[in-house]
């Protein structure tokens, strides 16, 4: 993992900001959902991109109960059926 050799602190809400050079060159943009993972004693923040629950395909998406759903897992499981 690569140090940026930024800090910032959390305020008195659980917040930090993040700084704008590091949002451009990541191309997140106000508004974006970031997902958060834990890794040992890390945390690590990456940009949101909805997939596949099954295969994590991410072209042809439909939700389903709340879950991505690609096009090729539906016509396996349909096939299944």
């Amino acid at each position: 993992m690569k140090s940026t050799g930024i800090v910032r602190k959390i305020d008195e809400l659980g917040r930090i900001v993040l700084p704008k050079e590091l949002r451009s060159t990541l191309k997140i943009h106000e508004r974006d959902s970031l997902e958060i993972f834990v890794e040992d004693s890390m945390i690590v923040l990456k940009k949101y991109e909805p997939s596949c629950i099954f295969c994590g395909e991410m072209d042809g998406l439909t939700s389903y109960k709340g879950h991505n759903v690609c096009r090729n897992c539906i016509e396996k499981l349909a096939g299944n059926l």
